[in-house]
């Protein structure tokens, strides 16, 4: 039996955990946070619980699929519920639009706002679900491990086909004229961290899986998931420390040989898999005398992703006017991106997320739990800043007609401080790097270490990318990749 180390217990790593000790391998994941799952991080206050994220779940083959070729039952952990009419649109000028994977309803919707959109939507259907395939067939479940890989032919026609000179907006434009309408696709860019202005055209895949495949919710709250597969590892055998953080990842003669955690502990493995922000983890981690393709002067010029300003509000009195996404748009959307990626400031009039789950599942808290994002750059705040924006918040919402402060009983703040802090994310970004330039959009940092071996990355940051899904077929691969080396069964 292979000892196997993961550095980090969010989707990533559980995912390779139960592959590679469904197969035979020694895992052990260490995990810095007290909870599985990252990010996928459950908040419980005096009643009220909150998914401090993901908020929307696409892909549910993707989760269930980790469990079910190991050998187990994923229903046994969680299950999965189909949203139809699944997100409310509210707009500057009072107008709303519902969106729905059911084709029908939402030409129905579109009429209303958008004519042409209307006459042109099941052709956006079509456009959306080639882009999806393509890149299935050729991006997601692959491992770029070195320059050889990318030569592949079917690789090089696929990448042509994904529309990856055309930015998301000019897409969209072919299919929606009202601007309104426009922004509610264009905020598929926000799913990566990124601006609808600036990234390819590729990412508007996402708009298949929302209004065609559906959006699901996991009963219970979507932390579930992470934790399904955290009780799934350990019942196959799987070692996890948590609340442990890891000080170094050992190297010798250019080989990852075990790591050590900060309590002075040495773990030694045979391979080593991060699972974590691939900035960060390289930067913190290793030596740099050790990633000489990875020097920090390139590590730190990176583009950040989007970061978020968070609040978790625990209101008293249950709002039936919320449905279970919700998102409040500003009147100048670009604005609002050059704001954060330009100036590094906040939004002076944001587009406000909420996701309101106990429209969907009234059982897991009281009153109403309302997770409300706003879209921030990956930059500090001060108690005073952040302090100022809630209220501003507060105050957009209320104008809006939804009572927060009246009815407040629970609340906390998440700031791009909190999130490079408890997720050790590279400058408080969500996604680790906007997609921007094609290199971020399509070479992101390679699964495979360049310069150490036996060393491995998976995770939002590396291929195929960020989102839950993406990041749980991230775990998958690379569990794929040792399973090939080591002559074994692949999934």
């Amino acid at each position: 039996m292979k000892d196997i180390v993961i550095i980090g217990g969010g989707l990533g790593g559980l995912s390779a955990g139960i592959s590679l000790q469904s197969k035979g391998y020694n895992v052990t994941i260490i995990e810095e946070n007290h909870h599985p799952g990252g990010k996928m991080m459950p908040v419980e206050m005096d009643g009220y619980s909150f998914d401090f994220g993901p908020n929307t779940i696409t892909m549910p083959e993707v989760f269930q699929s980790v469990i079910n070729d190991a050998g187990g039952d994923s229903t046994h952990y969680f299950q999965f519920k189909r949203l139809v009419k699944h997100t409310k649109n509210v707009f500057h000028n009072g107008r709303i639009l519902y969106q729905s994977a059911d084709p029908e309803e939402m030409i129905a919707e579109l009429e209303k706002l958008d004519p042409y959109g209307a006459s042109h939507y099941k052709e956006y259907l079509r456009e959306v679900e080639k882009l999806y395939t393509l890149a299935e067939r050729g991006f997601f479940y692959r491992v770029f491990g070195s320059w050889r890989d990318y030569l592949s032919p079917q690789l090089s026609y696929s990448f042509m086909k994904v529309r990856p000179f055309e930015k998301m907006d000019h897409f969209h434009r072919r299919f929606f004229q009202d601007e309104d309408v426009l922004k509610v696709f264009n905020r598929y860019a926000t799913y990566i961290g990124s601006s609808p202005y600036a990234c390819p055209a590729t990412f508007s895949l996402i708009g298949h899986l929302e209004m065609k495949e559906g959006v699901y919710y996991t009963i219970g709250g979507n932390t579930e998931i992470a934790k399904g597969f955290y009780q799934f590892f350990k019942e196959q055998g799987g070692t996890v420390h948590l609340g442990k953080r890891i000080k170094e990842i050992e190297v010798k003669d250019k080989r990852a040989v075990g790591v050590v955690t900060e309590d002075g502990d040495t773990i030694s493995a045979y391979d080593v898999i991060v699972n974590g922000d691939f900035i960060s983890a390289t930067k913190n981690l290793i030596e740099e005398k050790d990633r000489p393709s990875h020097p920090d002067r390139k590590l730190d010029a990176y583009e950040p992703s989007i970061s978020a300003f968070v609040i978790l509000a625990g209101l008293r009195t249950y709002q039936d006017s919320v449905h279970h996404h919700q998102v409040y748009f500003t009147e100048d959307y670009q604005k609002e991106f050059s704001e954060i990626f330009m100036r590094q400031e906040l939004p002076s009039d944001p587009t406000i997320y909420i996701s309101h789950s106990a429209a969907t599942d009234s059982r897991i808290t009281k009153g109403s739990n309302l997770f409300i994002l706003v879209n921030a750059p990956a930059a500090p705040l001060s108690y005073e800043q952040a302090d100022a924006y809630k209220e501003k918040i507060y105050q957009k919402l209320e104008a809006k007609g939804l009572p927060i402060r009246e009815s407040l009983e629970v609340e906390r703040v998440y700031t791009p401080n909190t999130i490079k802090q408890k997720f050790s994310a590279y400058k408080g970004s969500l996604y680790g790097l906007a997609s921007h330039r094609m290199t971020e959009a399509f070479l992101r940092p390679s699964n495979v270490s360049k310069d150490i071996e036996h060393l491995f990355y998976v995770g939002g940051t590396t291929h195929p990318g960020g989102g839950s899904p993406m990041v749980t077929i991230s775990g998958r691969n690379i569990a794929n990749y040792i399973l090939k080396r080591d002559n074994k069964a692949m999934f």
